[in-house]
């Protein structure tokens, strides 16, 4: 990796470490500790970059307070975490760097939470998320708030930077239990509601509300997703060290010596990371990391997910199932993936090390095989081994086959009367039926076997897909005829493509003893002809006919009513599954967003707008909402349009499949739940629910 990016890539950083907070008292009696690993970090951070990035000195700005115990950082003032310098940095930065340019920025210290100066975006009792100054005891001195933190970083997008900030600090925190001495919180529980300044050196009033108002209208309003810091980012990637309501941890892991968790798991991944690994790829790794020694610190990820660490280049994202921890001597590991992904006892998955390319199998270290299945996470006991090399935390889990999981779907090989003899439909239909024995997920039905679909072919030489009933599936584009090159194997990706689709349609929780059971409150509010993205959602127009397939026209909006009717918090998260028999997560909507936390009794509004792929007349979406109580990622069920990757496959081929089986194995993003014999164990039950509703979509 060292020199790759370098040699494309011109650098700049913004380094800020605050372990000195010189003597400050709020005004309910809270007060920002002095810290120890924050100065530390940004030290280990500026040499990681000009060691494997060639950083020049003089594109770094770094500001920091080393607590030494006196009641002033030993760095002279100019160099000192305040406000001004603070801003200052951020404009220099942006002023000096050019279009294409690549800014890291890296903040340690206290994050805080103050009364709001924004009240027209915030409301009158509205908080503002902020960075702590080290001379925050000042009634003078100003916190470095959401809004202005976004302007800032909106200057440098729209000058064409690409921008990457991290922030090892959290929201508010308290103290920790046990040992003082080993573990800090960079945050307090106290909301500042001291009288300061209200003007921004970052922009005026109005530009900083005009950049904020711009940037939620990609998001919903009135929850905080990811981590709470800012909407979601466009332009440039956040990592945060934990979600709103938990803590961001600094510790001595080595020693003495601290360091923040996030970044000095950060540091540990990137030094482990081969060539083009994304943000995603080192998002994973850390998460599992982290969670070994803080499970009440989950970093977040939010915008683009994709793009190569400091490099311009992206990837195309695996959700697949971390590991997040290793039982060396049970020869067994814990899975981030369980029931409520339609897991079951059996499934068997191989392991690559973080960041690898799944289609080389020459990379895999492991099999192993579901053995003691959770809800959301899963130990599974290895069962061959083929290299000496440790699994460590945060390697990747990729499904070997659709049986692991007990989602095999059959297929009848239909010959038609009214064909012409002079095609052989036979030949045809063998062929595809040969590569279905391999693809793992679908099975050639024989007499007597339910049939979940039919092959056949047509007079004009066309494959045709059809479903139970006997009638053509629409909107499987482009049609396929015999002649077309790799056809049989074409035709055999589109069958296991709708096989994972209705796995995804049909997975539910059917315990009624679940404790989650009738917990989570889902239904549409109604449509609207035109919405503004801004404004809370408000219907024109109920649904009149209760237990009905809703019908909306392409264009008009409805809005889609979540509520948590639980006594606990529960993690939220929403799919769409298109009529394009695409399968994505839209809310919340970031690459590194798995969930949203709702309180009890929390609900919320979502606006949806209704719409078809291009030449579609009518389809149906389904919108299928997930609650856990635990942690879970539910992206790993998404699905591509079912012509996507057909449009797709000039860019794929360069890495591209050289046979049928890579070619299905290049359109799986993860495994689907099982759609026969699905009798979820008693004891996962519990960690889970789910709700879905269809909507009717046509264009008059």
């Amino acid at each position: 990796m060292k020199g790759q990016t370098a040699a494309n890539v011109n650098l700049h950083a913004l380094l800020i470490g605050i372990d000195c907070y010189l003597p400050n008292r709020l005004p309910d009696g809270g007060y920002y500790p002095s810290l120890n690993g924050c100065v530390r970090d940004v030290y280990h951070i500026e040499a990681f970059l000009k060691n494997r990035f060639s950083l020049a000195q003089e594109n770094i700005e770094k500001l920091t307070a080393t607590n030494t115990g006196a009641n002033r950082p030993p760095e002279p003032s100019e160099q000192w975490p305040t406000y001004e310098n603070m801003v200052a940095a951020f404009k220099r930065i942006t002023q000096l760097a050019q279009s294409g340019d690549h800014v890291y920025i890296h903040y340690s210290g206290h994050g805080g939470r103050a009364k709001t100066i924004f009240t027209e975006a915030k409301g009158l009792n509205g908080l503002d998320e902020a960075l702590v100054p080290t001379d925050i005891g000042n009634s003078e001195t100003r916190y470095l708030r959401d809004l202005e933190l976004a302007k800032l970083l909106n200057d440098m997008v729209v000058k064409g930077l690409v921008v990457l900030v991290v922030l090892d600090s959290c929201h508010s925190g308290g103290m920790t239990r046990g040992r003082g001495d080993v573990a800090a919180v960079r945050g307090i529980s106290s909301v500042d509601t001291t009288q300061r300044p209200t003007e921004s050196l970052a922009g005026s009033h109005q530009e900083l509300l005009q950049v904020w108002d711009h940037a939620r209208e990609r998001g919903p309003r009135d929850v905080s997703l990811g981590s709470g810091w800012l909407p979601e980012p466009k332009g440039y990637s956040l990592l945060a060290a934990c979600r709103p309501s938990e803590s961001a941890y600094e510790y001595a892991f080595e020693g003495k010596e601290r360091n923040g968790a996030l970044t000095y798991w950060l540091l540990n991944s990137l030094e482990d990371a081969g060539p083009g690994s994304s943000y995603k790829d080192l998002h994973d790794g850390i998460v599992a990391k982290v969670h070994s020694q803080f499970e009440n610190q989950t970093p977040q990820l939010q915008g683009e997910g994709d793009r190569i660490f400091l490099g311009s280049e992206r990837v195309r994202p695996h959700y697949a199932v971390p590991v997040m921890q290793v039982d060396t001597a049970g020869k067994r590991l814990l899975l981030g993936a369980g029931q409520a992904h339609g897991l079951r006892e059996g499934a068997k998955f191989a392991i690559y090390p973080r960041g690898s390319d799944f289609s080389k199998l020459d990379l895999r270290q492991a099999v192993v095989e579901l053995s003691q299945l959770g809800s959301t996470d899963s130990w599974a006991v290895i069962v061959e081994q083929f290299t000496q090399k440790a699994i460590e935390q945060g390697a990747q889990a990729v499904s070997i086959g659709a049986r692991s999981v007990r989602l095999v779907q059959k297929v009848w090989l239909q010959r038609q009367e009214n064909v012409p003899q002079h095609i052989d439909q036979g030949a045809a239909l063998q062929a595809v039926g040969k590569v279905l024995k391999d693809s793992g997920w679908l099975e050639v039905a024989a007499t007597g076997d339910q049939v979940d679909y039919s092959l056949a072919v047509n007079s004009k030489e066309e494959y045709e897909i059809w479903d139970r009933t006997g009638q053509t599936i629409k909107n499987l584009h482009p049609i396929i005829r015999m002649d077309t090159p790799n056809a049989p194997a074409d035709v055999a990706r589109r069958l296991v493509h709708l096989a994972k689709y209705n796995a995804v349609r049909q997975l539910s929780n059917y315990d009624l003893l679940s404790p989650l059971a009738r917990k989570l409150a889902v239904e549409l509010v109604g449509r609207r002809a035109k919405y503004d993205p801004a404004d809370p959602f408000e219907p024109e127009q109920p649904f009149t006919d209760p237990g009905h397939t809703p019908t909306l026209k392409v264009g008009e909006w409805t809005g889609l009513r979540i509520k948590n009717t639980a006594a606990q918090r529960l993690n939220i998260t929403v799919l769409d599954m298109r009529p394009d028999w695409g399968v994505s997560q839209v809310f919340p909507s970031g690459h590194g967003d798995y969930f949203v936390e709702f309180e009890p009794g929390q609900e919320i509004v979502i606006p949806l707008q209704a719409g078809l792929p291009e030449g579609y007349e009518e389809g149906g979406d389904v919108v299928k909402v997930f609650a856990t109580i635990s942690t879970t990622n539910f992206r790993w069920l998404e699905l591509p349009a079912l012509d996507q990757p057909l449009r797709r496959s000039a860019a794929l081929s360069t890495r591209g499949p050289s046979n049928p089986l890579e070619k299905l194995a290049a359109a799986f993003t993860a495994d689907q739940p099982p759609t026969r014999d699905l009798v979820p164990a008693a004891y996962p039950t519990h960690g889970w629910t789910t709700a879905q509703l269809e909507i009717h979509i046509r264009t008059t």
